[in-house]
């Protein structure tokens, strides 16, 4: 018998680098996502040079969960990768595209529209594919003896499309105060001005979201509905972010936006996981079934004892050596 349940801890790190990614990438992506709408061009070098020293180091998340995915959980990777080769090829490309712009765009001048074209799409395809991959995850994935049974195209319902179109306005709005957080002048008021109508679209958005959950997983509606009454405050804790979100706004707060959204962000995110606990892939097979042996597990624990204290610290201190604002004239890195 094993000493401590290594499935469980690895559930927590996995989910811990996913929540991260969503934070920290999230901002950036919804900073490309708002590209287009930005009052003028010095606006959008503002943006961009707001998030150029950290958007790379933000993607380390990405890495750890998955790698940390594919390693406690490889039948997950059986299973979802086939499911969703479309929806995660969309994304990378969409990164790709992103990551490519923010070093073409300084150097370009007669293409430089190009540039900002490939910048917000990339971002908006990545932010797109990544909610659509959560909505298929909601909705569940047709299995048969631990291998995945249905098509290519099974990810694209009604149902993935509105997690896509909630993902990119979730990450609008953190792109939206986080703008507001580091900019001045013009490029700070038209971001506070577009917060509020982004938070709105949001809370409608999750809002319909959250009502067509338990229409497609009755499991789902029995755990909110009928067992577990505890779990309404995490939708409770959600609205009060998005009441300080809307208050800060109102106030010319320019710090109190940007914490309560990932507030809103970090609710919603555990609503969805006790939604579903403890399946990995829905709606049949647990974090057990899909779960790599004890050994295994225990090895590869021991390695991430050092690079997530690690992770953690670089970031940090990237974060402290950007902090303040970024003003006009400020040269990229």
């Amino acid at each position: 018998m094993e000493p401590f349940d290594l499935t469980l801890i690895w559930a927590g790190i996995v989910a811990f680098g996913v929540i991260m990614y969503v934070l920290m990438d999230g901002f950036d992506l919804g900073v490309g996502i708002l590209f287009p709408l930005a009052p003028d061009e010095e606006s959008r070098d503002l943006m961009m040079n707001s998030v150029a020293p950290v958007w790379d180091g933000n993607e380390t998340w990405l890495v750890l969960g998955g790698t940390g995915l594919l390693a406690a959980f490889p039948m997950v990777y059986t299973i979802m990768l086939p499911a969703l080769y479309i929806g995660v090829f969309l994304m990378l490309a969409g990164l790709i595209f992103r990551g490519i712009a923010f070093e073409f765009r300084f150097k370009a001048n007669r293409s430089r529209w190009l540039w900002n074209l490939a910048f917000a799409g990339g971002s908006t395809l990545a932010a797109f594919a990544q909610g659509m991959v959560v909505g298929k995850y909601i909705e569940g994935i047709n299995t048969a003896d631990g291998v995945f049974v249905g098509g290519p195209l099974d990810f694209i319902t009604p149902f993935t499309l509105l997690t896509g179109v909630g993902l990119v306005a979730g990450y609008a709005l953190l792109g939206s105060t986080w703008t507001l957080m580091k900019t001045e002048g013009v490029t700070r008021q038209w971001a506070q001005r577009m917060a509020r109508p982004l938070l709105l679209m949001v809370l409608a958005v999750f809002g319909l979201i959250s009502f067509w959950t338990p229409i497609v997983d009755q499991a789902v509606y029995e755990r909110w509905f009928s067992t577990l009454h505890v779990i309404w405050v995490l939708p409770a804790l959600a609205l009060f972010c998005a009441w300080k979100i809307w208050q800060g706004i109102g106030h010319n707060r320019e710090g109190t936006p940007f914490v309560f959204t990932m507030g809103l962000f970090v609710f919603t995110y555990l609503g969805l996981l006790v939604s579903k606990w403890p399946y990995v892939v829905p709606p049949e097979i647990t974090l057990y079934d899909a779960a790599s042996a004890w050994e295994s597990q225990l090895f590869l624990l021991l390695g991430l004892l050092f690079v997530i204290p690690i992770v953690l610290t670089y970031t940090a201190w990237t974060y402290w050596v950007f902090r303040g604002k970024v003003r006009a004239g400020d040269g990229y890195h």
